[in-house]
């Protein structure tokens, strides 16, 4: 596929053989944004982890600072009291039978995050074919199969992501848009590699963290370098 002279311009700023420092990355950022839109900015991280091995695999789920820019839609499953309750925190969509019933003969998918209660997910369990591939399936593991409804909608609407790692033991999410500025983008890559380091599985042996990129919608990858962020982790974590 050919490129345009304005995309060739923007990945000669990045040199694929050089790993930069977070100030520099994030300084990149700025200068490898090309689209019209407020692009996003996503973190990719290559994981120490045998994903084979379920003990190791990693899903969880953070709130990030600065949020992502994105107005996230929200679907709780949810009866009696807890349906007032969703409604209330500001959930887009409250309900149960009737939008079990839409996604399941209508693949209804107008939703960013879906929560459950627990007494209902014997009904929610039957839609797992089709919320599960998509990575919609409410779940214990990253906290949306809850009674805390109130909470988790209002986290959800507020910025929280949800992530788990792929065949190759990468985890990609965003972290924020190009609009955000530096600082922002640093925080919330800060945070969530903070995060990361936290859940490491206790299985995995040898280097945990083994390479980190950042980049725009439409930009390359950004390098980062692993030295550089164990040194902003001490200060992010004096500053916190």
């Amino acid at each position: 596929m050919s490129r345009g002279k304005k995309y060739e311009d923007i990945v000669a700023k990045v040199d694929k053989s050089m790993v930069y420092s977070i100030e520099e990355a994030v300084e990149l950022i700025e200068q490898t944004k090309s689209a019209k839109f407020d692009e996003s900015v996503d973190v990719a991280v290559k994981l120490g982890i045998d994903p084979r091995h379920a003990d190791q695999q990693i899903r969880s789920a953070i709130v990030l600072p600065h949020g992502i820019g994105k107005d996230i839609k929200v679907l709780v499953f949810a009866k009696d009291e807890k349906l007032k309750e969703a409604e209330e925190a500001g959930a887009d969509y409250a309900g149960l039978d009737e939008y079990v019933e839409k996604i399941g003969k209508e693949n209804w998918l107008d939703f960013d995050v879906a929560i459950a209660t627990p007494d209902v997910m014997s009904v929610v369990g039957k839609l797992g074919k089709i919320l599960g591939p998509r990575g919609l399936m409410p779940s214990p593991k990253i906290n949306t199969v809850t009674f805390d409804i109130d909470k988790v909608v209002r986290e959800s609407k507020s910025g929280r992501i949800e992530f788990k790692n792929d065949k190759a033991g990468v985890i990609h999410a965003p972290i924020g848009k190009t609009s955000f500025g530096k600082e922002k983008i640093k925080d919330n890559l800060l945070t969530f590699i903070e995060n990361l380091m936290k859940i490491k599985p206790s299985s995995s042996k040898g280097l945990y963290l083994r390479k980190v990129s950042i980049s725009n919608t439409m930009g390359p990858g950004i390098n980062i370098d692993n030295n550089d962020i164990r040194e902003e982790l001490k200060k992010f974590e004096v500053a916190a």
